[in-house]
């Protein structure tokens, strides 16, 4: 019978295959669009469309550093690295995105040279034809890279996706600045080569950006935490899903946390059941290893207890800044309370507390308060 471990490592190894393949595929288009475009560029002395091939040529190298990122990432956990090596993926994607910033600033340069000292560019047929091919093929290109991108969960798959997509719109205004000089005269390609720059810097910028947010932590999508409370809330007894954690360790590789608030009249096997069935669910929905499940106990037989509940969730919920108020039992023979607040990165943390305290401890003086103070890391 198959474990976790073996269908984690049955993913992994067909989402290398994917990606390495996708970029195999990327490299070669790109390759033959550099050949066809410097070609076409030097022949015409289009200083617009020999910035487009530098940009292939750029969008080439960023597969081959797709490939190495994903190899490097697929390399099994050690004793070093016991949850594996997938964050290097990220490592890549900003190489990707540096190349692509490297790209549109050379770009930029060579444009600005241009317009400073112009020369004038003479098309023919031929060049048209090989430009409107290659916007088609980047087009056909960009659609397939980043639908594989999303498919495999590969930030810098859908990085050069995208990309590609861009570099096809930028071919269309190379295409444009042709044609109207073969109408009209007007030489329009300095100009365009400045666009395509800033377009190529804009998408660098905006490729670091993404994964620099992927490497610090961010947080977690609202589908996702919502689909793993959904699936751990089906099992019977779970009464509520609280304080969910993912941890990230590449693409694919994601572990969590979570509390479920469960009846105080279950037995510690019950619970053992519960907790094993909510992690195999969990996994087998979403790819997502639970690594932890905390236990809320639920006052079921106690009237004083659901009146007291009822009484200080209204007090906490007063506050604009109390987003979530649960985990809430109290034992009324040992006269204790004790609950979580999920309080709003916009309130001071210590003033919200002590205010809490204050009140709670005044609507029952008798009774030792905990509270904990919980971050609202999951939408």
């Amino acid at each position: 019978m198959k474990n976790q471990n073996d269908d984690i490592s049955i993913l992994a190894a067909n989402r290398e295959k994917e990606i390495v393949k996708t970029s195999i595929i990327g490299i070669l288009t790109n390759v033959l669009l550099v050949g066809f475009k410097a070609f076409v560029g030097l022949v015409s002395n289009s200083i617009a469309v020999i910035l487009d091939a530098v940009n292939n040529l750029s969008d080439a190298l960023s597969s081959v550093v797709t490939i190495i990122g994903a190899k490097l990432g697929a390399k099994q956990p050690d004793k070093k690295h016991p949850l594996g090596y997938g964050r290097i993926e990220y490592l890549s994607s900003m190489i990707v995105a540096a190349l692509v910033l490297y790209a549109g600033i050379t770009s930029l340069v060579e444009s600005i040279k241009k317009i400073i000292h112009p020369e004038a560019a003479d098309y023919n047929t031929i060049s048209i034809i090989i430009i409107s091919v290659a916007i088609v093929v980047k087009l056909i290109l960009g659609i397939y890279v980043k639908k594989q991108g999303k498919k495999s969960n590969s930030g810098a798959l859908v990085a050069s996706g995208s990309d590609a997509l861009f570099d096809a719109i930028l071919s269309s205004s190379v295409l444009a600045s042709a044609i109207v000089y073969l109408i009209w005269g007007v030489s329009l390609e300095a100009y365009v080569g400045v666009i395509i720059a800033g377009f190529i810097i804009k998408a660098g910028i905006e490729m670091m950006i993404e994964t620099l947010n992927d490497i610090i932590g961010k947080r977690e999508d609202a589908e996702t935490t919502k689909e793993l409370r959904e699936i751990i809330c089906s099992e019977d007894a779970v009464l509520g899903a609280y304080d969910v954690t993912l941890f990230n360790y590449g693409p694919n590789k994601n572990y969590g946390s979570v509390h479920i608030e469960l009846p105080d009249n279950l037995s510690v096997d019950d619970v053992d059941r519960i907790t094993r069935r909510i992690q195999t669910d969990v996994f087998h929905k979403t790819g997502i290893i639970l690594t932890g499940i905390g236990v809320y106990s639920f006052n079921t037989s106690d009237d004083e207890a659901a009146q007291m509940r009822n009484a200080i969730q209204k007090t906490v919920m007063a506050h604009d800044w109390a987003l979530q108020m649960h985990g809430f039992y109290a034992d009324t023979e040992k006269k204790t309370v004790r609950f979580d607040v999920v309080i709003s990165f916009d309130a001071d943390r210590k003033e919200a507390m002590e205010n809490l305290y204050d009140e709670i401890c005044s609507l029952y003086p008798d009774y030792e308060i905990m509270i904990i103070p919980d971050v609202d890391v999951a939408d």
